[in-house]
């Protein structure tokens, strides 16, 4: 273990320290750890979330303000679980933005948000649609202000690509860029995965709109009493969409067609 080697960033009104004795790791999260955000040398500020990765002889550990959330054991897993810690820090702080478990792409200046719980498949069909030329917002939160606009969660990709582990992948990996400025919803679709599911789409109302993002919410309504009006907002200029899906291409493809972009 060599000496400790330090980074920090500012995102959503919080600043993020990183701290780590394995120089491999620290050029790692450079590269990963919500990637377009400015990096800078460590100040005498104290931080409002503070990483620190300990590696010893068999494992990192991974600790947020001291207390330890989680290990690995190689050198990817490790930042693979900085990356998901950081996201379960930065959500509990947001004061203006509302988080909602989705994907999130941006497709001819408006938002298509996919909203679903951990292994629903969200970043499969993220993927699939920056392939096919979508930009990126988020594979895990897609962030909604109080006039209903979706901002960026910029973040890598976690894919699994038929495999139970996940990796780090970033949107130009896909042919794709992240987006820099908040736009206005456009879609919903909320369709849950079976891998032998035949595809079923059909039209939800607006009501039922906010109930879904209600659903995947990690905000506790009573913390956060603007939710509702920030949710209704977005659906008053979006259609939702809600049923069953399979294989992520045949469902980008009737996506596709169901809005005009095919």
């Amino acid at each position: 273990m060599g000496s400790s080697l330090v980074f920090e960033m500012e995102a959503f009104d919080s600043l993020i320290r990183v701290e780590c004795d394995n120089a491999e790791l620290r050029d790692t999260l450079l590269r990963y750890l919500l990637p377009p955000l400015p990096r800078r040398e460590a100040s005498s500020v104290a931080p409002d979330i503070d990483i620190q990765i300990k590696q010893s002889a068999d494992s990192f550990v991974i600790r947020v303000n001291g207390e330890a959330v989680s290990s690995a054991v190689s050198l990817s897993d490790a930042a693979l679980e900085t990356v998901k810690a950081v996201d379960e820090a930065l959500v509990q702080r947001f004061k203006t933005l509302r988080a909602v478990h989705a994907g999130a792409v941006v497709i001819q200046q408006k938002a298509l948000i996919i909203p679903g719980t951990s292994h629903a498949g969200k970043t499969a069909l993220t993927a699939e649609f920056l392939r096919r030329g979508a930009t990126h917002l988020s594979d895990e939160y897609a962030l909604i202000d109080a006039q209903g606009r979706v901002h960026a969660y910029p973040r890598p990709l976690l894919l699994r690509n038929g495999s139970p582990k996940q990796s780090l992948v970033l949107p130009e990996e896909l042919n794709s860029s992240f987006v820099a400025s908040p736009v206005p919803g456009g879609w919903v679709f909320a369709l849950e995965y079976s891998p032998d599911a035949k595809l079923e789409i059909s039209k939800r109302s607006q009501s039922e709109t906010v109930m879904l993002l209600l659903r995947n919410t990690p905000h506790e309504m009573e913390k956060s009493p603007q939710m509702v009006d920030a949710f209704l907002r977005l659906a008053a200029g979006a259609e939702c969409y809600e049923g069953k899906r399979g294989e992520a291409g045949e469902t980008v493809d009737r996506v596709l067609s169901l809005i005009g972009q095919k």
